[in-house]
């Protein structure tokens, strides 16, 4: 059964019973927390659903509810933080590289994905495109190969379908990143991230690195603040 967790007019999940159990343990979800699921007319305290003791439904005084939608994951998740390297920097490298790093760096962020989602169809689509992209790169290199030689620059209409499935696929694959980028931060680790659609579409895995580095910040600063206490 899967549970909506509401707080403060934020929705999270959807969350199996045993993730509000180890999310409750680490702090993340309150028993006073509201919670629901299909099956359930009304909305219920978590402590309801999970049945705790009443002793431990009353919110501490001293909580402070978090200042943005964010919702931290607890610090001890047993996913990999995903890929790192600053957005700036993979522009840089794409723009040095003619566009090379750029799908390296498509390769890299689609390997955390399938290891954080392992049915994501997303490095199916990547395999495809990058194969296309392969073979895209290889006719222009010799028609330009044949137009030195002074044969003539002659673009066929099998290049031209290459190219085209190179890009839909490319858009697929995108697409397929960010849905199950969102399942997975809006699933495993609950940090209520939603992608646009237009920004998917115009910069794709350089989109998804900005968002990358700040879930890695907020986990880097949720981990030293455990070490403090």
């Amino acid at each position: 059964m899967q549970y909506q967790v509401s707080r403060n007019g934020q929705m999270y999940g959807p969350y199996t019973l045993e993730d509000l159990q180890r999310y409750v343990a680490s702090g993340h979800i309150l028993y006073t927390d509201l919670a629901r699921s299909e099956e359930m007319a009304e909305w219920l305290p978590v402590s309801q659903v999970l049945g705790a003791p009443p002793a431990y439904a009353a919110t501490p005084a001293a909580y402070v509810a978090p200042a943005s939608n964010v919702y931290p994951p607890p610090t001890g998740s047993p996913y990999p933080d995903p890929p790192n390297l600053h957005w700036g920097l993979v522009i840089l490298f794409s723009i040095l590289t003619c566009g090379l790093f750029a799908i390296a760096w498509d390769f890299v962020e689609v390997l955390w994905v399938k290891k954080v989602q392992p049915d994501t169809k997303a490095m199916m689509y990547f395999i495809i495109f990058a194969a296309l992209w392969v073979c895209s790169l290889g006719n222009s290199y010799g028609n330009m190969s044949i137009a030195i030689h002074g044969g003539g620059r002659h673009t066929s209409p099998l290049e031209g379908l290459i190219s085209l499935a190179s890009l839909v696929f490319l858009i697929v694959f995108r697409f397929s990143m960010r849905d199950s980028i969102e399942r997975h931060f809006n699933g495993p680790e609950p940090f209520g991230l939603r992608l646009g659609s237009i920004m998917t579409f115009f910069f794709g895995s350089l989109y998804f690195q900005y968002h990358f580095n700040r879930i890695n910040e907020i986990k880097a600063t949720l981990r030293y603040r455990n070490a403090l206490r």
